[in-house]
């Protein structure tokens, strides 16, 4: 700003004494046309000496006014007399002085002429004839020096109050500027301190509308923020006061189930005692019914109890895992046996689903026995016709075992808004005392608790009218393998190919035997050369992409061949054993349906590698 002030200050200047020579060369130029008429006429003499007197003592910018007389056009004087008019600004800032020359005729005291049109009128002897030239010298320094005196100080004044009003405007237009830095600085204050709980002053040098708004809104904010805080506070106390309340509620609950269930569980032992010593054979029919209605009421009183205790158990911490080894086809016979009587009296048909062979697992017997137990239980409860199905499956990781089982039924089915209220305890779907089922609603809670403990998850999904499956995984560890199949491939080398992850389950079982195992894709196929002891094929593979892969393995074949089996999906037996030739003369030894039996993997691999 500084800088362009005083370049337009300093041009303003220049143009200034630039404009002011210019007017007085004008000024000049109009004196020295009137002198050079006056000077025609007859008397001009006295007239002329006159004016310039005149003009001499008026005017100290005009340094000079001489005649002189000649009869002949003087050349240099034509040529001065246009170069001020070209030359103004050097002229007005360098030059000491400048003439102006004008020529004087007589026989025409109207004349105006230019020199040159004087020049032609002496050629052509018209009656006019030149006497002389007026030469007016201007003292051009004279004149700088008096428009400095007189009119720079006016012009400098003009000149200050202009840069005055332009900084006033600058100024007023900083301070919005100064405004937003003071409202910046007070959000740095507020970034700095979290905690802080007054909002600072903002200092507002001048008031502008858009500004006065954000500095309300700005505080407006800062303070709905506090109430907020206030309110969390607030919220926070309450929940601690709601949480200690839960916590003393959460022990009178616990204490009155154990006082309630102590007392009950005392009642039904002696209720029993009594039902043991009674002596049916002195009973008639009738109160035998009576006897065993008693009993079986008892019986359901004294499992309820037991569950009540169990959950209260869990819940406080005091029950604890205790792990042996079993065999999880003798788990599900066992339990099978125990409800195949109930399910055949409601006319259900119980079907099991067995994906695996015998395994010697680890894991809480009891606990996984009751889980089951209570879902087969349940499941009977709630189905009145069709029927039941349990399926098992064993999946294998790198150290253990995931034993899936899912219980399905055609049952009542549930809800959809209550599959997730049905864990939680002492929870009907049915609350009325007209309720068609009996319960307390503790089993389910009871078995979700014990899966905790475990390590392991259900799912359920169920819909209205058409029945409910309940899903239960559980991690186990695999303690046992039969003896002479323990390690049994180890040093074998295999190449797996396949499609998708979906068909690699067959390589846990390999891996387990002591097989080691490369599993490659089926993209990457032709990119790997086979150095391996046996290639696999897996069933997802299609027929033409394995006679690629084979044709592209037997083409490596140096001084080693490799046993080349084809696995295929088991529902296609009756297709592939049509080209089960065909796949055998493009180089493959054996095709056979996918299984992940380890014993069938063992019979099958012992046979073809020439083992047996």
């Amino acid at each position: 700003m500084v800088v362009t002030s005083l370049v337009v200050t300093l041009f303003s200047i220049v143009y200034g004494c630039v404009y002011h020579y210019q007017q007085k060369r004008i000024y000049v130029e109009e004196l020295a046309e009137m002198l050079a008429v006056s000077a025609a006429a007859e008397n001009g003499a006295e007239i002329v000496a006159q004016q310039v007197s005149r003009l001499l003592e008026d005017d100290s910018n005009i340094q000079s006014i001489v005649f002189y007389s000649t009869d002949y056009p003087v050349t240099t004087f034509e040529d001065s007399e246009s170069m001020p008019r070209r030359n103004d600004w050097s002229t007005a800032l360098f030059a000491h002085n400048v003439s102006f020359n004008r020529a004087v005729t007589a026989g025409d005291l109207s004349t105006n002429n230019a020199l040159a049109e004087t020049q032609n009128a002496l050629s052509d002897e018209s009656e006019t004839r030149l006497k002389g030239y007026i030469n007016v010298t201007l003292d051009v320094e004279q004149m700088r020096y008096n428009w400095i005196r007189y009119d720079l100080l006016l012009w400098l004044g003009l000149m200050a109050i202009g840069v005055a009003l332009i900084w006033l405007v600058i100024r007023q237009l900083n301070w919005p500027t100064r405004n937003i830095a003071e409202l910046a600085s007070v959000c740095e204050v507020v970034n700095d301190n979290p905690e802080l709980k007054q909002l600072p002053v903002i200092q507002q040098n001048m008031e502008f509308d858009d500004l006065r708004q954000i500095r309300r809104a700005f505080i407006n904010l800062f303070n709905r923020l506090q109430t907020a805080e206030k309110k969390i506070e607030d919220f926070a106390d309450l929940e601690e006061k709601l949480r200690n309340k839960d916590l003393s509620l959460d022990v009178q609950r616990h204490n009155f189930q154990s006082m309630i269930t102590h007392e009950l569980k005392t009642s039904l032992n002696a209720i029993s005692g009594g039902l043991q010593l009674l002596n049916p054979q002195y009973l008639n029919t009738e109160q035998k019914d009576i006897l065993n209605m008693v009993r079986k009421g008892s019986q359901h009183l004294d499992s309820t109890l037991e569950q009540i205790i169990q959950l209260n158990k869990i819940e406080r911490g005091q029950v604890s895992v205790r792990l042996t080894t079993f065999n999880p086809l003798q788990l599900l016979a066992d339990i099978f046996a125990e409800f195949e009587p109930q399910a055949k009296q409601k006319q259900l048909e119980l079907i099991s689903k067995v994906h695996h062979v015998d395994y010697a697992l680890e894991g809480d017997v009891e606990k996984i026995k009751q889980v089951l137990g209570t879902l087969l239980e349940n499941a009977l409860k709630f189905t009145h016709a069709g029927e039941i199905v349990v399926e098992s499956e064993l999946k294998h990781f790198d150290q253990t075992i995931r034993w899936q089982v899912t219980v399905a039924d055609t049952g009542i089915g549930i809800e959809e808004k209550y599959l997730d209220d049905i864990f939680t305890p002492f929870f009907q779907v049915d609350p009325t005392h007209t309720r068609e089922h009996e319960g307390a609603g503790v089993g389910l809670p009871v078995i979700k608790q014990i899966l905790h403990l475990l390590g392991a998850s259900i799912d359920v999904k169920s819909q209205l009218g058409a029945g409910s499956k309940f899903k239960v995984v559980m991690p186990l560890r695999n303690t046992y393998q039969p003896v002479h199949m323990q390690q049994c491939f180890a040093g074998l080398s295999i190449h797996y190919y396949y499609e998708s992850t979906d068909s690699v389950a067959m390589v846990e079982v390999l891996q387990r035997l002591g097989a080691q195992v490369d599993m490659i894709q089926q993209q990457q196929a032709l990119s790997i050369t086979t150095d391996a002891d046996v290639v696999m094929i897996a069933e997802d593979v299609l027929p033409d992409r394995a006679i690629h892969i084979t044709h592209h393995i037997r083409d490596q074949e140096r001084h080693h061949r490799p046993l080349l089996i084809y696995w295929y999906p088991e529902y296609k037996f009756q297709t592939f054993n049509d080209i089960e030739h065909e796949l055998k003369s493009e180089g493959i030894d054996y095709c056979h349906a996918s299984t992940e039996s380890s014993e069938m993997l063992y019979t099958l691999l012992q046979k073809w590698l020439g083992w047996l």
